[in-house]
């Protein structure tokens, strides 16, 4: 046994968590991305809206010469009047390839950030999911990602948005400088309406999409127990914890709309004041001979255009609700993907498995405190404690559903980090208490996992499990789809034993696998495990004594750390060790916990140890060589 330490040393940060240096990064990602991998798209997108802001900007100034060719009874005034048209004409289908192209551009891209996203969450591992609540993270992976995937097509709809005022500015100085001179002077607190805009509406969007992953987080909680809600008759009590958090979330709504509304009120006295300017200014220097009434009327067209703050105002909201998204996005995403190492386990290895100092910390709590454990290889061993002693925990590690924050663990002496993706998914096995189905059908969810095993090894894993009797009741037997087979707790459980059992490699881990089957079944299990199922290495997180008795020997952690290794005989004498059972503490069930197994009497476990030295910690395999 290891002396007890800090499991992460002061001023280090745990392994899996991340800084807000990456979190940023995967935040400009996601809202980059969609221009990177369609760049013909955006280029395209952008290319349309230049036009029709272009064409926006010239219409104007050839308006106004058709109108003083016009009023001037010119004979050539019918080529520019057909000009005027043919701007009208190019402008109206710019605006429509843009929509088109912005819609395309959005769903690729969001379709492509959500294939990335929710690729990027399965490789990062359960212990970044297990971060969030289920709606929570949905909503972070599905409303806040495709809202993050629409920032390309809102930046390129923007630049019209923003070319089009500034082209206007322009043109406006070019037909007459006092006109400009009266719009620059309103044009510094056009400004800080937008800037005291972006401010308000960046805070708010962010407390409205927090409180929407809230309400979703509480209605999938509610789903998932539908049947306890159900059965304790507190509907309505849900329904009221579910919405409670709607008022917020219209406080946060009106919070928004009245920003944005007062944003477009205040431009509403803004701008027409400062186009009356012009048109005073503009009329003053045509009665004075300076301009003319095309000229007039091309100068408050453009003085409308340069004072288009509805659409920088509307895109730029879109925009910061896209960063918003893409920053809560971005926190479930930016934890790295498991690094797996790239070398094989030897040929003629038998699933040695050794913990080596490790430990494990959750959220700043030690979980594991310097586990040194070492598993002959063939043997099972069983994993008892209280709850929250460590067991899953330690369970997860030989198949990296999470790593230690220090130490290694080694399968056949091989660091487990090092070992290549698809042969530790061959070689290490799980089956969990409420197994996840997939698969369109029985068969399928037994075939499950890293290749497919024939319908024949399917049959027998599933007879080892004890699932296959029922299965055949099925209407289509092992074709029967899921969705139409009504499945207990038990019956789950055994067909998540029966697909360990079909992809079983050296080591296969054991999550209280059986604790929804009766005593009879969980025996037959057990028996079939020995003898119908590839020889491995077991590793049993148990509950039962049961289950602990048929092991060859058990760990005993408590608090993180391992208090003994030894045979559950020799166990069973330390009142302490009893007591870890007590829901199990039934006189029917001492003579077979109390008996030893027979593996353990055949050498591979070596020698029993007394009570004494068990309490202390000290087994045939307790510590590291």
């Amino acid at each position: 046994m290891s002396p007890q330490r800090p499991a992460v040393a002061p001023g280090k940060r745990a392994r899996g968590s991340v800084g807000p240096s990456a979190t940023g990064a995967v935040a400009r990602s996601l809202l980059t991305g969609g221009a990177v991998a369609f760049p013909g798209r955006t280029a395209a997108l952008v290319a349309t809206s230049l036009l029709s802001a272009a064409a926006a900007i010239a219409l104007p100034a050839l308006l106004g010469r058709s109108l003083d060719l016009v009023l001037a009874g010119a004979a050539d005034a019918g080529p520019w009047l057909a000009l005027c048209a043919a701007l009208v004409v190019a402008d109206v289908a710019c605006d429509a390839a843009s929509a088109r192209l912005a819609g395309t551009l959005t769903a690729h891209s969001a379709a492509r950030t959500r294939r990335r996203a929710f690729g990027h969450l399965l490789a990062a591992g359960p212990r970044v999911a297990g971060r969030f609540t289920s709606g929570d993270l949905v909503t972070r992976l599905t409303a806040n990602v495709t809202e993050a995937a629409a920032a390309p097509a809102i930046a390129a709809a923007a630049v019209p948005a923003v070319v089009l005022p500034v082209g206007a500015l322009v043109a406006l100085a070019l037909t007459d400088l006092w006109t400009v001179a009266v719009f620059a002077a309103g044009a510094p607190l056009m400004v800080l309406l937008v800037r005291a805009f972006a401010r308000d509406t960046s805070a708010g969007v962010a407390e409205y999409q927090q409180v929407q992953g809230n309400i979703a987080a509480r209605l999938v909680e509610a789903l998932e127990g539908a049947r306890s809600v159900a059965a304790a008759g507190t509907t309505e009590r849900e329904r009221a914890r579910i919405l409670a958090p709607l008022p917020e979330l219209a406080a946060q709504g009106r919070r928004m709309w009245h920003v944005y509304g007062r944003a477009v009120a205040r431009g509403a006295v803004l701008l027409p004041l400062l186009e009356t300017g012009v048109l005073a200014v503009g009329g003053l220097r045509v009665a004075a001979g300076y301009m003319s009434v095309g000229e007039l009327l091309a100068a408050l067209r453009y003085a409308a255009l340069a004072a288009g703050l509805g659409a920088v105002v509307g895109q730029l909201s879109g925009l910061l609700r896209s960063r918003a998204a893409a920053g809560r996005a971005a926190e479930a995403l930016a934890a790295p993907v498991v690094a797996y190492g790239r070398r094989g386990l030897p040929g003629d290895g038998c699933g040695r498995l050794e913990f080596r100092d490790v430990s494990v910390v959750r959220d700043g709590r030690p979980v594991l405190r310097g586990v040194g454990l070492v598993v002959p290889g063939g043997a099972t061993l069983a994993l008892v404690g209280r709850s929250g002693s460590g067991k899953t925990a330690l369970a997860q590690l030989p198949g990296r559903l999470a790593d230690p924050d220090t130490g290694t663990v080694f399968l056949d002496g091989v660091p487990v980090a090092e070992i290549e993706r698809e042969v530790l998914r061959r070689e290490v096995g799980y089956a969990f208490e409420r197994p996840a189905l997939f698969g369109t059908t029985v068969r399928d969810s037994i075939a499950f996992g890293p290749y497919a095993p024939p319908l024949a090894e399917v049959c027998a894993a599933a007879r080892a499990a004890g699932a296959d009797a029922f299965v055949r009741r099925l209407p289509g037997g092992y074709g029967t789809p899921l969705k139409r087979a009504p499945l207990s707790g038990g019956e789950a459980q055994r067909l998540g034993l029966a697909r360990a059992f079909a992809h079983a490699g050296r080591l296969l881990v054991l999550d209280d696998a059986t604790s929804s089957l009766d005593s009879v079944t969980e025996r037959q299990v057990a028996r079939a495990l020995l003898h119908q199922v590839r020889p491995g290495t077991r590793l049993v997180v148990a509950h039962r004594a049961s289950s602990a008795a048929r092991a060859d020997l058990v760990a005993w952690l408590d608090d993180g750390r391992i208090r003994a290794v030894g045979p559950h005989a020799a166990l069973w004498a330390l009142p302490e060790y009893r007591a870890v059972f007590a829901a199990d503490d039934d006189p029917a069930h001492v003579p077979d916990c109390v008996r030893p197994h027979a593996a353990a009497d055949d050498g591979r476990a070596g020698r029993q140890g007394t009570p004494g030295e068990l309490a202390q910690g000290h087994g045939p395999v307790g510590g590291t060589p």
